[in-house]
């Protein structure tokens, strides 16, 4: 989180993070980012359950969320790209400079 923070960071990004699930979600319906970089394997609660909260409620249904993780994507439902996920990368493969790129196309 730290690496990916001060990358994002120091491309000028405004940042919030979250060490667990549950925080993560508190903080994004708390206030809303302009886009959600969301790891699947968080303490208490796992990015799916992230995920399907937001997508439940009214003020984030329609956030735009990134997930970098180390699972493939034989480990992902079959819907993810349905439930609103833009794209994925695996963390082993993706530099942080990579996710900023991505995201900066992404925000376009």
């Amino acid at each position: 989180v730290d690496i990916y923070t001060s990358t994002f960071k120091h491309e000028g990004f405004s940042v919030d993070s979250a060490l667990d699930g549950l925080t993560g979600l508190q903080r994004a319906k708390d206030n809303p980012p302009d886009l959600l970089v969301l790891d699947i394997l968080l303490p208490k609660m796992d990015g799916w359950e992230v995920l399907g909260n937001l997508r439940k409620d009214p003020k984030t249904k329609e956030l735009k969320v990134v997930i970098i993780s180390n699972l493939d994507q034989q480990s992902f439902p079959e819907n993810i790209f349905n439930l609103g996920v833009i794209k994925y990368f695996l963390k082993f493969q993706t530099t942080p400079e990579e996710l900023v790129t991505a995201i900066k196309e992404i925000l376009k």
